[in-house]
């Protein structure tokens, strides 16, 4: 997909959570729009997330290895990584 495509995902109304499949097979959800931050060639996730809902690390992950971004409810999710 290409940065606008995702761009367009994290800013639609309402927000729908998402998760990123990457080409290694590791997956990272995102929840909440700012728990991502979109880069030219790649996208911040943030994980493992605090008591206070705020990411204690962010993860680079290249767009290039994108493989697929699925739309998700929180009730289907698993713990965030």
């Amino acid at each position: 997909m290409s940065p606008e495509g995702i761009r367009r995902l994290l800013r639609q109304q309402p927000f729908t959570p998402l998760r990123l499949v990457m080409s290694s097979g590791k997956e990272y959800e995102i929840r909440h729009p700012e728990m991502a931050m979109l880069m030219r060639n790649d996208i911040l996730v943030g994980t493992d997330i605090t008591d206070n809902g705020m990411p204690a690390e962010f993860d680079i992950c290249p767009l290039l290895h994108v493989a697929s971004i699925e739309p998700f409810r929180l009730t289907d999710s698993q713990p965030a990584q």
